[in-house]
């Protein structure tokens, strides 16, 4: 779950007390704490209430917590320099095949973190572990919006409803979204977009909205510009929506029809001095019990089986894996960006600096 391309917010120390420090960067790499790097803001700030601090505090131990903003080629680069300091990240499901294929992570030990069957089947991968099922949504402000939109098309629509659109920068997720809203069937948006003209069609599409689109890079943008106005609909990560919702007072309206889910995984990076750690705090995180305390804070679907158990009715309802927001999906389809996500980024950006 990506808030853009390079951009490292922060380091930071958690103490066991609970608070926040700076962390001090020259420890020896042997000595050196765990480090943690996931994707900030809402999502951050519940994982370190449900798992940072906990793990902490059943180890009698310190963690570093940092922030990205996703991207394979910062990993790549960490790795090459000999000087990396990550020692778990959280990433998206193509950096995992990518970083998985040209060995930027360990391969992972699923005895030391409750085993394959402890997960559903779509959580485990050789270089990862499923942290969370999301969906990019469309959403908009009620208070602001008079009419309601009710799928990607009506984000095209700017004669019906007026006003300046905002989609994350970059090929992926933008580009099916362009292909929905033209008219294609969820099933048959890869298959189109693998091929110039269903390319081609994606483009036109957007050139549509040109003048009227912006471009968020981080997930904290695009609850921060409907509340501001400053667009009157946006694609963005479900969590993000709700928690502004139940945090900030927002009446934010969410459009599940065309949502587009995946998963992101936690991966230990290459030669990691903090190994087994790293895969005992894996184990901690996978519990049933601990992953349960996520989806009441910010609604993403987990991934340990039995955690589904624990939740009440009113929490799973929200999250992209229940019925009805799921029929109504297109998942993200991995290997397809995984054999393409070059070639179009190319495209985009060349489209996008126009």
């Amino acid at each position: 779950m990506r808030d853009g391309m390079l951009g490292l917010a922060r380091r930071a120390v958690l103490a066991l007390a609970g608070m926040v420090a700076i962390g001090a960067g020259g420890a020896a790499a042997q000595t050196r704490d765990l480090t943690v790097v996931s994707w900030g803001g809402a999502y951050q700030d519940a994982q370190r209430e449900v798992y940072f601090r906990p793990w902490m505090q059943a180890r009698n131990a310190r963690m570093l917590e940092e922030t990205w903003d996703g991207g394979v080629g910062v990993l790549r680069a960490r790795i090459q320099s000999g000087a990396n300091t990550w020692d778990v990240v959280q990433v998206e499901s193509e950096e995992l095949l990518i970083g998985c294929e040209e060995g930027l992570f360990e391969r992972l030990d699923f005895a030391a973190i409750g085993g394959r069957d402890n997960y559903i089947p779509q959580a485990v991968h050789e270089c990862g572990v499923g942290a969370i099922y999301y969906s990019f949504v469309l959403a908009w402000d009620r208070a602001r919006l008079q009419t309601a939109p009710r799928g990607w098309a009506d984000f095209f629509d700017t004669a019906r409803i007026p006003g300046r659109r905002a989609l994350r920068r970059g090929p992926k997720t933008t580009l099916e979204i362009a292909l929905l809203a033209d008219g294609v069937p969820p099933g048959e948006v890869y298959r189109l977009l693998a091929t110039e003209a269903g390319a081609d069609r994606a483009f036109r599409k957007l050139d549509s909205i040109r003048r009227d689109l912006a471009w968020w890079e981080r997930g904290s943008q695009p609850p921060q510009w409907l509340a501001s106005g400053e667009v009157a609909m946006t694609n963005a990560y479900n969590g993000r929506i709700a928690a502004a919702n139940a945090t900030d007072g927002r009446d934010f309206g969410i459009a599940w029809d065309g949502n587009l889910y995946t998963l992101d995984s936690w991966v230990v990076m290459r030669g990691s001095p903090n190994r087994q750690r790293a895969l005992d705090f894996l184990n901690f995180v996978g519990q049933a019990q601990q992953q349960a305390g996520l989806p009441p804070r910010i609604p993403y679907g987990v991934t340990a089986r039995g955690a589904n158990a624990l939740l009440p009715q009113a929490v799973l309802a929200q999250l992209p894996t229940a019925p009805q927001n799921a029929a109504a999906a297109l998942q993200i389809d991995d290997r397809f960006w995984l054999d393409h996500l070059d070639r179009l980024s190319q495209r985009f950006n060349s489209w996008v600096s126009r």
